[in-house]
């Protein structure tokens, strides 16, 4: 019995600049978003800074131990408490526009300065905290305080990967990418096999992608292929509404996020982490297949992406034997959206 070729999102759904607005306060402010691992945050005062979908947050170890979130905004006039990326602060956070001061629970202890001021509060100044939660060592935020806890959604990809020993990996490189295309051009390239053959020569030598798996678990979607001899590529990839890919290695695991930068512009933030006691060379090994795959998966992206602005394409089809997946995005992305 012949399955149904779906029908894909239409063309301006990947270059509406309106809409890239919506689907940031739609999807991205509600959802999970893996920021970091804890292997980056061991002593008090550590931080790591993102900007996740136009949005600036901060992640702090904090006294007793405990990992918070907030948003990177200082609530005198929105000054950056630090800027992008991973540093450590002595003591509590300082402002740098003007020097306000924020202990790393997010209160107000200090505006430098600032004069005596009727009516004025510092408890009505402290930071605008996050849902910050951890599985597994992966530390993710949410900005809507009334989301589903973490480990109901993430239950998927936890029973998939009871084998991997994630608790004993740590923190190893972090790498970037920026693509000229729209965060779901790149999304749908990750959640189908269908263009391996085509695409990726040593990915398609690594493994058998004639035999590929398909797992739709919602929110989550599963890969699997036989790996053939000792490639470090494992053949088992995840990835989790919205943004969040997971590449399994055989000596490590790259966590991917895909952040939306404009509505046709993406940036990949790369987190790779492997077992202590793992070779450099190993490392270095994993690494550069990897990149080798992004490459060519930023090519073909970017190639899509100028296709779809150019107005000649409208809508196509998705295959029922490959694109599962990509076709379960698109009705997420739908619903999301309330498109009609």
């Amino acid at each position: 019995m012949k399955q149904i070729a779906w029908k894909t999102l239409p063309a301006r759904i990947y270059r509406d600049g309106d809409l890239y607005d919506t689907e940031r306060r739609q999807i991205f402010a509600r959802s999970w978003l893996l920021v970091a691992h804890a292997s980056q945050l061991q002593e008090t005062g550590e931080y790591l800074a993102v900007t996740a979908a136009g949005y600036p947050l901060i992640v702090v170890r904090g006294e007793n131990h405990a990992i918070r979130a907030f948003h990177n905004v200082c609530r005198h006039r929105a000054g950056p408490l630090a800027n992008d990326g991973r540093g450590k602060c002595e003591g509590n956070f300082v402002c740098m526009y003007h020097g306000w001061r924020y202990s790393f629970d997010g209160r107000l202890i200090g505006a430098r300065d600032f004069g005596a001021a009727e009516g004025f509060d510092p408890r009505e100044y402290a930071l605008l905290s996050l849902r910050c939660e951890t599985w597994r060592g992966f530390v993710f935020i949410n900005l809507d305080r009334d989301a589903v806890p973490l480990s109901k959604l993430i239950a998927p990809l936890d029973a998939r990967a009871k084998h991997i020993p994630l608790e004993d990996f740590r923190f190893a490189k972090t790498t970037s990418h920026d693509l000229l295309c729209n965060w779901k051009t790149y999304a749908e390239n990750f959640l189908e096999a269908y263009h391996i053959p085509q695409i990726h020569p040593f990915l398609n030598s690594a493994i058998d992608s004639t035999k590929f798996e398909i797992d739709v678990s919602p929110p989550c979607v599963f890969y699997l292929a036989p790996r053939r001899d000792d490639s470090p590529v494992s053949g088992l990839w995840a990835w989790m509404w919205p943004c969040l890919s997971v590449n399994v290695y055989a000596d490590g695991v790259l966590m991917e996020r895909i952040w939306p930068l404009s509505a046709t512009a993406t940036r990949l933030d790369y987190l790779y982490l492997f077992p202590e006691g793992v070779e450099p060379a190993v490392v270095e090994r994993t690494i550069k297949a990897s990149e080798t795959t992004t490459f060519e998966d930023k090519a073909i992206c970017e190639a899509v992406q100028r296709n779809l602005d150019a107005g000649v394409f409208e809508t196509g089809c998705l295959s029922p034997k490959h694109e599962q997946g990509v076709a379960w995005f698109q009705s997420e992305v739908k619903r999301a959206i309330n498109l009609v």
